[in-house]
């Protein structure tokens, strides 16, 4: 019985274990089965922590590094690179991936109290869009990660089609699902024909009629809104002294989890403090100034995703930029989130529409579509996504724990 599922996600994580002849989630913070996928360098004290206790320490202003959506590194160029941990040591970033699917291993080890060797490892449909090589190493990079902490025999399966399995034990006649596994990184799609007779099988190749999936989802919806809202106000999109556009690498790689350290560079810093002449508003060059010397990047990402989910479900809220500026406040609601996500919207729409297409099925053929993933808590899109297949049965599944449930099915038809 020593085996786990682990779905190591951009946004948040969970493991799966054999209990007996059934399956249950391992807690993995606490009593928490799910943990937001972060891991912090606390050089204040040499320390590690992850999910909660991480982004805790690095809001209470600890020294050190904080590492989120470490998956959406996977296949880049970035990943075999280092990056300064703030104490003068430098970590490559498929190490530091290393170290939290170590962090899922051991609460796994920890929870069925003996060694763990073989597991399965969720995968999206793709790691990297339209470049099947980055692809493929993205799932090399991941499965190195996965043996240089100790585990042997390793399978991947697809995180959509893990939701389906999962989508599966629950039904009493046969059908076909459309699985919507929209996360932080990747919005996937797997078209699957499931039954309680199904079920049974072990290899089920023949039932997954097409899968397809786009790398957009949660974290560009975040990444959306902290464009149109804090980073506006820092001079994002306005016009210099000659009527152009104020460079805007800046801004995207502030509104980017993984590059928002890029930004602290010497010699970046120095050239952003000579642009003050391209500001028609100083303001906006001294609040810019501010983030960077303050090293306020991942507060503001933090506040974009927090507005996100305060309007996600309709309403509005407020983003108090206080650390910013003194009463700095920004009014946000559900409106302007749908206006500034439209075009990743669409993309997830169409990246639907497309599965069905290449399964060969009518879209009034499809009888369910079943949701899940973080994401999907935007009922704009979900709302988006049923409007498309107006005859298919919406049903919502766990929105974090669906795929490990699905891929412990899948682990124990393969090791149990």
């Amino acid at each position: 019985m020593n085996y786990c599922a682990i779905d190591f996600g951009t946004s948040n994580s969970a493991v799966a274990v054999p209990d007996g002849a059934a399956l249950r989630l391992a807690p993995v913070e606490g009593a928490y089965t799910t943990l937001p996928t972060s891991v912090f360098f606390n050089t204040d004290e040499n320390t590690r922590e992850f999910g909660r206790a991480a982004l805790a320490a690095y809001i209470d202003g600890f020294d050190g590094r904080l590492m989120r959506s470490m998956k959406s590194i996977l296949g880049s160029p970035l990943a075999e690179n280092s990056t300064d941990l703030g104490d003068g040591s430098a970590i490559k970033y498929t190490d530091i991936i290393a170290i939290f699917v170590d962090h899922l291993k051991r609460s796994a080890e920890k929870s069925t109290g003996g060694p763990i060797s073989r597991a399965v490892l969720g995968r999206p449909v793709f790691f990297v869009d339209d470049d099947p090589r980055a692809d493929q190493m993205a799932q090399q990079q991941l499965e190195a990660a996965a043996r240089s902490v100790g585990l042997r025999e390793i399978h991947f399966q697809y995180e959509p089609i893990a939701a389906a399995f999962d989508y599966e034990s629950h039904l009493t006649e046969e059908g076909l699902v459309l699985v919507a596994d929209i996360g932080g990184g990747t919005s996937d799609f797997s078209l699957v024909r499931v039954g309680p007779e199904r079920v049974k099988r072990v290899e089920r190749k023949d039932d997954v009629l097409a899968h397809h999936g786009v790398h957009v989802a949660g974290t560009d919806f975040d990444r959306r809104v902290e464009l149109v809202t804090i980073l506006r106000e820092l001079g994002y999109q306005t016009l210099d002294p000659e009527g152009r556009e104020i460079p805007n690498r800046i801004y995207f790689d502030l509104a980017t989890w993984h590059l928002i350290n890029t930004v602290y560079a010497p010699k970046r810093v120095s050239e952003l403090a000579l642009m003050r002449h391209l500001f028609l508003q100083t303001k906006h060059h001294d609040r810019l100034m501010r983030v960077v010397d303050r090293r306020l990047g991942h507060a503001l990402a933090a506040h974009a995703e927090e507005a996100k989910i305060g309007v996600a479900a309709g309403g509005e809220t407020v983003i108090d930029l206080d650390e910013v500026e003194d009463d700095l406040r920004l009014a946000f609601d559900e409106a302007q989130l749908i206006k500034a996500g439209q075009d990743e919207t669409q993309r997830i729409v169409q990246a639907a529409r497309d599965t069905v297409q290449a399964a060969g099925v009518a879209p009034r053929d499809v009888n369910a579509i079943y949701f899940t993933g973080g994401s999907t808590g935007l009922a704009f899109l979900s709302g988006a996504l049923a409007a498309a297949f107006p005859d298919a049965k919406a049903v919502f599944g766990d929105r974090l724990a669906s795929v490990a449930t699905g891929l412990g099915i899948h682990a124990r038809r393969l090791f149990g």
